[in-house]
């Protein structure tokens, strides 16, 4: 049904069934001519080029990103190559000589649980985790936990990268969360955002929306943006020459000047075709049609073919009984099994590859996620008989 805007990607694969979407995901063919833009945009701009992007490439694609997220002001939104260096700003906008309580989960993605596993052994940073199993609980337990100390930053996952398992509302659990306590929320919605249909108009005063374009936006690395609060005054240490913009023609000031937008969150000089690349994606879907509504609900019943298919194999590893989640109502765009050991998932794993069937593991729990360049009916797990 969609397999046409992704010519390139499934030609250079032939013979492949890539079921890891939700890591490396194919890009659709106008990802190459947005390259080739941004190429001859420099060519033909040179040193002019920086303005046409901040004045128009840029804000086009804040406007194309808000109306995804229900956000009210586009102006918000700012960008980074990764959503690390988005997290690194955060952090910095606390003094790191003071204490500091941070609340999050033990499912969080490297780019957050690495560098605050790392600032957890000063003395002063207070680090506390909560389980995210089991799920039917969560998130109850977790608003409870942020109820209990005067946190400083709430960090979590609209869908955890580990498990598939998402947020059942956002919006409503944020609202939770804030009349629990005064901290800085933020959420990872790296997998929820083009997954999963969301709507933060009504809490995007309130929280830090971190996402980017190497998943299910299907424009490849290197552009990952925040939402940051109207209401935000925040000073981050770790800044960039970019969070000056608005300010640049004022005199030279003894302390640092700030974007009184979401730019004050913005690094430095950055390769922007991966910007380029974003922009042309979420331009396609809007004038195609494809919702995010309308590719989740494709790929809800893509997963559910995908596990009828697994039925008839009866596989005695990977089977619904093995099936992390059982509920994919509400679910991110991946399946996860759990497997007895790391070492079974990794054997697992590297039969599947042998027969031409790309997924991941983590740990013991190997994925398989699914996009719009699927058709349920090519799907072949002869390999698992």
């Amino acid at each position: 049904m969609y397999q046409h805007f992704y010519q390139r990607f499934l030609q250079a694969n032939q013979g492949k069934q890539h079921f890891a979407c939700h890591s490396h995901h194919y890009w659709p063919d106008v990802t190459r001519d947005a390259m080739l833009e941004y190429w001859d945009d420099s060519a033909r701009l040179v040193d002019d080029k920086w303005r046409y992007i901040f004045n128009d490439k840029l804000p086009e694609t804040q406007h194309l990103i808000a109306d995804i997220l229900q956000l009210p002001q586009p102006e918000q939104l700012v960008f980074a190559p990764n959503t690390h260096e988005l997290v690194m700003r955060l952090l910095s906008c606390f003094d790191l000589r003071k204490p500091l309580k941070i609340l999050s989960t033990d499912s969080e993605f490297h780019s957050f649980s690495r560098q605050v596993k790392r600032l957890a052994e000063y003395d002063n940073v207070q680090l506390d985790s909560i389980a995210t199993e089991p799920f039917a609980s969560f998130e109850q337990r977790f608003i409870q936990a942020a109820g209990a100390e005067q946190y400083d930053m709430i960090f979590v996952s609209q869908v955890f990268f580990n498990s598939g398992y998402a947020i059942t509302d956002l919006a409503k659990f944020v609202q939770q969360l804030a009349a629990q306590s005064q901290a800085m929320i933020v959420i990872d919605g790296y997998h929820g955002f083009m997954a999963i249909p969301t709507d933060l108009s009504s809490i995007a005063e309130r929280v830090f929306y971190v996402a980017g374009s190497y998943k299910y936006a299907q424009a490849g690395e290197g552009c990952c943006f925040m939402a940051v609060p109207l209401s935000s005054e925040h000073r981050p240490l770790y800044t960039g020459w970019f969070a000056e913009f608005g300010t640049l023609a004022a005199e030279r000031s003894a302390t640092a000047l700030y974007s009184e937008d979401g730019f004050r969150f913005a690094g430095s000089t950055m390769d922007f075709s991966a910007l380029y690349r974003l922009n042309a994606v979420l331009r396609l879907f809007k004038q195609q049609g494809i919702t995010v509504g309308r590719s989740h609900h494709y790929v809800q019943a893509l997963q559910q073919s995908f596990l009828q298919k697994l039925d008839q194999v009866a596989h005695e590893q990977l089977n619904r009984h093995n099936l992390l989640q059982h509920d994919l109502s509400h679910h991110g765009h991946f399946l996860t099994f759990r497997l007895n050991s790391t070492a079974e998932a990794a054997e697992l794993a590297a039969q599947l590859k042998r027969a031409g069937v790309e997924t991941d593991y983590r740990g013991e729990r190997i994925r398989f996620g699914f996009g719009l360049y699927h058709n349920s009916a090519d799907y072949d797990l002869s390999c698992l008989s």
